[in-house]
């Protein structure tokens, strides 16, 4: 397969306007299936600004300037433990049946301690006893390379984890649970219903169409913060923190960089990103109209994004995909910086089983992050397009189009922009969440041209 650079239009792919809402009932059949699966008499979901998104899929709340718990126990019983100010913000959980309990040892330095002070007390007041079996769910686990102690560690803070295994009265009575929602093939948040596919594509959407205006828009005498403000921000909530960065040669681009006022210059490397809950979406090139020889390291690069598609589907192990895009980028020089695909959520990554050797499969109902970083590159040159798509069966497809009949629908038309001007036929099971899929321009000052099969 070869690839040209060609003149080629976007439609006017509709950007979805309001975020579809999760519904109570489904976030209740998530809190109990996942106090179901931990076996313990509580199950505990550790959260703080950063690290929402276990609490944020369970209950609908994530929250603000603070740490937070959700206690779920016998009877199904649902707490949730906030600060001073995530009290009131508690009341836009979409979970039912929450019951909100402070702890001020959550709350910012400084403010008042009187009424809550200690989480050992808060935890009692609960009904968390001696003898009780607790599970934990910190941000990430960590596997057993990772950690030789007697007792399980956990990705959470000492104090919450020194509290509970006080209030249980042995400290092996605590248990990580985190693999139970975030596991890459087993967990919960690994495999998702169509509720959740209709609000991650939501944010995949508007964080590709985001990135899509910038690239559209560079211009000669841009700086990076002009730029990047054409994104036009409207609020959405964030994953991560916005990229851009740009290097002339003799520097790196630092594509974790966030943009500052440095004068963009032709022939610099570029880099943009935006993440909002549900997908990041990523392009990469260089501040120019042509260079043949970066040319065609961006057609070697495509061929590995190409391979992407051609091998993953359903049933597919995450071995299989590393292996046949490691392959693919190698026959021209070219590596990949971490994995080729990963889960994604609220968070921007929240595991991957496309690993070396990985027996993990893909399943119906996986959302995932096409994230291939190529590596070497020269040290002002930069590459890159990530974008997020969902695995789908077609039962989850016909529930999609019954329920959401506006998303399939923008769905169904990028994939025909896939297949009718890039030259791809995407699997029926690939069902592509970016507002610019697989448009890959490499010199953002002609951004009109992109990757196509030759």
């Amino acid at each position: 397969m070869s690839f040209a650079l060609r003149s080629v239009r976007l439609p006017d792919f509709e950007v979805p306007h309001a975020r579809p809402e999760i519904p109570a009932e489904i976030y209740a059949a998530r809190a109990d299936a996942a106090y179901r699966r931990a076996g313990r008499d509580w199950l505990v979901v550790y959260a703080d600004r950063e690290h929402l998104a276990n609490l944020a899929f369970l209950t609908g709340f994530e929250p603000r300037f603070e740490e937070a718990l959700l206690v779920l126990g016998r009877g199904g019983r649902r707490i949730l433990v906030t600060g001073n100010e995530s009290g009131s913000y508690a009341v836009l959980a979409g979970l039912p049946g929450i019951e909100v309990v402070l702890c001020q040892a959550f709350s910012l330095l400084g403010q008042p301690r009187e009424a809550a002070p200690n989480l050992e007390d808060v935890l009692a007041a609960i009904g968390i006893r001696r003898g009780d079996t607790i599970g934990l769910a910190g941000w990430k686990y960590l596997g057993p390379e990772e950690w030789r102690g007697r007792l399980p560690s956990f990705q959470a803070p000492a104090f919450i984890v020194d509290t509970l295994r006080v209030a249980a009265g042995d400290p092996a009575a605590v248990d990580d649970a985190t693999a139970l929602l975030m596991h890459p093939e087993t967990g919960q948040r690994a495999v998702v219903d169509v509720h959740e596919i209709a609000a991650m594509e939501w944010g995949a959407a508007r964080a590709s169409a985001a990135v899509w205006r910038i690239v559209q828009g560079a211009r000669d005498g841009d700086d990076e913060f002009t730029a990047a403000a054409r994104m036009a921000y409207a609020g959405e909530p964030l994953s991560c923190h916005v990229m851009f960065a740009s290097a002339s040669p003799g520097g790196p681009v630092i594509g974790l960089r966030s943009p500052n006022g440095r004068r963009l210059v032709r022939g610099d490397g570029v880099t943009t990103a935006v993440g909002y809950w549900g997908g990041l979406s990523c392009r990469a090139g260089l501040f120019t109209d042509h260079d043949d020889d970066f040319l065609e390291t961006a057609r070697a690069y495509f061929r590995g994004l190409a391979e992407w598609y051609d091998v993953a589907d359903i049933g597919v192990t995450g071995g299989e995909i590393f292996a046949c895009v490691t392959e693919a980028l190698a026959e021209h020089g070219l590596d990949q910086a971490l994995n080729p695909g990963h889960l994604v959520g609220h968070d921007e990554w929240v595991n991957t089983p496309v690993r070396p050797g990985s027996t993990e499969r893909l399943r119906s109902g996986m959302p995932f992050q096409v994230d291939i970083i190529p590596v070497p590159m020269k040290d002002n040159q930069a590459l890159n397009h990530e974008d997020s798509v969902v695995f789908a069966d077609a039962a989850l497809r016909a529930e999609l189009a019954s329920l959401y009949p506006a998303v399939h629908a923008r769905i169904e038309v990028r994939r025909d922009f896939v297949r009718d001007e890039i030259g791809i036929a995407l699997k029926p099971s690939i069902l592509p969440l970016s507002y610019a899929p697989l448009a890959l321009p490499p010199f953002w000052l002609a951004s009109d041209r992109i990757l196509t099969v030759a």
